[in-house]
């Protein structure tokens, strides 16, 4: 799992990339739609740790190189071209040319740490003199590749994005002019695009998940779906609605002030560790939802409808005053990260 928070994090820094990461999150949440567990939204987590204990165990083997390749700088600062600086040169090719065999059989035999613990020579011997091992651990490989469905998770991500912001855009487009205008005509406009932004947090959660498990760009736009949902399981659907809007409003925090570009990734560890959980409470809700044919009571749903007002409202108006301390000011309102990618400061 923590290969899978950190992964998502990187991908969520890099552009374009970043859409594998929000395809994944939506997908979490349609696995458990569909099944209605929520163990089934924990997608690729076998394969998330090989990918850990590979990058893992090389950064550990680096080490020794690392050290010997430091003394050897060193050693040229004291005494340049020296007796000493030169031996230390030959020591780093030869650590260097160990190092790279002893990490590409590790890989090979599976990348597990205790592969890179032991190298295994006479294992290895076997394996060289063996003939087709090359093209078995070649398809291996390949077949390992393609069972991260990336290219999957690539276009789920890239369809949500852009249906969830045929749905932002419209109110935040508003509050970004609102901030151009004067006092009278801007607070007048601010709470039009107030208005309609929420409408939009009451319905865009379930619109994606509603969009996943159809596989269809127009699923995001039927909001008489959620609405039937809201009436089969209102208690689901608002305690989802409250996980998602209350664990993204702490994230805002972290736009404070601009994260240098080495380290934008770190941020995205914490937003991806609050959304994570945002998206299994949800696919939870819409499968409580399809499981029943019938609606809830009548005093249910209109006591859960009356309670979804002061949630959606509080997180709109927090969303709005983020704009007064954020780095990117009104647009920074651009970043709705419980419903695009899970990346601050302009990462959408």
């Amino acid at each position: 799992m923590a290969s899978i928070v950190v992964g998502l994090a990187l991908l969520a820094a890099v552009p374009v990339l970043n859409f594998l990461s929000l395809g994944y999150l939506l997908e979490v949440s349609g696995k458990v739609a569909r099944s209605g567990r929520l163990r089934d939204g924990f997608i690729g987590v076998r394969k998330a740790a090989r990918i850990g204990s590979l990058l893992f165990g090389t950064w550990l083997v680096l080490w020794p190189a690392r050290f010997v390749s430091g003394m050897w700088r060193d050693a040229n600062l004291i005494d340049p071209g020296g007796g000493t600086a030169r031996g230390y040169g030959v020591a780093v090719v030869v650590v260097t040319i160990l190092t790279s065999i002893h990490i590409a059989w590790a890989w090979i035999r599976g990348g597990r740490l205790r592969s890179f613990l032991w190298p295994a020579p006479i294992k290895l011997l076997r394996w060289v003199r063996r003939p087709g091992s090359y093209g078995f651990y070649r398809d291996a490989v390949l077949d390992f590749i393609v069972g991260l469905r990336l290219p999957h998770f690539f276009w789920l991500g890239a369809r949500g994005f852009a249906g969830c912001v045929c749905w932002l855009l419209p109110p935040v487009g508003i509050f970004i002019i609102a901030s151009y205008l004067p006092a009278g005509g801007g607070v007048i406009l601010s709470l039009v695009g107030g208005f309609m932004l929420f409408l939009v947090v009451l319905y865009l959660p379930f619109l994606q998940v509603n969009f996943v498990i159809q596989n269809r760009l127009a699923a995001i736009f039927e909001w008489r779906t959620v609405r039937e949902m809201f009436c089969r399981a209102p208690i689901a659907i608002w305690f989802a609605l409250l996980i998602t809007l209350l664990f993204a409003m702490p994230l805002y925090l972290l736009k404070v002030e601009m994260t240098a570009q080495e380290i934008a990734w770190l941020p995205g560890l914490v937003f991806v560790m609050f959304i994570f959980p945002a998206r299994l409470l949800t696919g939870w809700a819409v499968s409580r939802s399809l499981k029943r044919e019938t609606e809830s009571l009548f005093l249910f749903r209109w006591v859960m409808r009356v309670l979804e007002f002061p949630v959606a409202g509080f997180y709109v108006v927090f969303v709005y005053l983020s704009q007064y301390y954020s780095w990117d000011g009104v647009y920074g309102l651009l970043e709705q990260h419980a419903f695009l990618v899970p990346a601050p400061l302009m990462g959408l």
